[in-house]
């Protein structure tokens, strides 16, 4: 089912992301591409089709090389993320993550020197949304409140994924973007952690952007794919330029 119509949280237009490495220059385009509450969105394509570099770009964690326009409509009023990074304006960028997003890194980005409860608050405290139940009650639902006490370095790489999920939900946002969220688990605790953050995002109406290669589990969870389409220079030789162009769904999104 398509979001409600209301005002769209994320406008995007024109925009142009960039990377290199010592191997490949790369450019993901964006024509046009719209997030609005309710909305359930999966872009999919293989390592290495440029599937992190949307996710980080939506996030405000990977200043775009160019962009039309691209708008936020966070709970303390709009904001113009374009304008932002070009006018170097961090402290704003800042307050944009840390109250209208909830973002779960491939590698769940941790702190080391904070327990699992202490990582999964750290959001609610940045966003001043402080709720003990709340990370509770993610930690049952995740299999982790057990591990509260424990430091990172003592969790596997699936439980330090669910930490991280947890992280992204504690604060309530209005946003929750999550890249490969169930890479790393094992597919009984992929559909339970999938199944959670679909059923938080509907029951806040936010939106939930994934980045993903689990066709199964698009489709078990109704989300609106979008892909990411190479103009053919994938097989270039090294260092030459890899350009991909997002593509529109084709619904602007589903919702439980």
């Amino acid at each position: 089912m398509n979001g409600d119509g209301t005002t769209p949280l994320i406008v995007i237009e024109g925009l142009r992301a960039e990377r290199q490495d010592a191997d490949r220059r790369f450019r993901l385009t964006v024509p046009n591409f719209q997030l609005r509450p309710g909305d359930r969105v999966a872009v999919l394509g293989p390592s290495g089709s440029g599937k992190s570099t949307f996710i980080e770009t939506i996030a405000c964690a990977r200043a775009p090389a160019a962009a039309q326009a691209f708008l936020v409509n966070a709970p303390d009023g709009a904001v113009d993320v374009a304008g932002a990074w070009a006018d170097r304006r961090e402290p704003l960028l800042t307050r944009l993550r840390a109250r209208a997003f909830g973002y779960v890194q491939q590698t769940g980005g941790l702190l080391e020197f904070l327990s699992v409860r202490d990582n999964i608050a750290l959001s609610q405290r940045l966003a001043g949304r402080a709720d003990p139940d709340w990370i509770d009650r993610l930690g049952r639902e995740l299999g982790i409140d057990a591990l509260f006490r424990s430091p990172p370095a003592r969790l596997s790489g699936g439980q330090r994924q669910r930490v991280a999920i947890a992280r992204a939900l504690a604060h309530r946002p209005s946003v929750v973007i999550a890249d490969e969220p169930t890479a790393s688990l094992d597919r009984g605790i992929a559909r339970v952690v999938m199944g959670l953050l679909c059923r938080t995002t509907a029951e806040a109406g936010a939106a939930l952007l994934v980045a993903t290669h689990d066709l199964a589990l698009v489709e078990e969870f109704a989300f609106a794919p979008i892909g990411l389409t190479d103009d053919g220079s994938r097989d270039a030789p090294d260092g030459a330029l890899q350009a991909v162009t997002l593509s529109s769904p084709s619904h602007k999104g589903a919702a439980a």
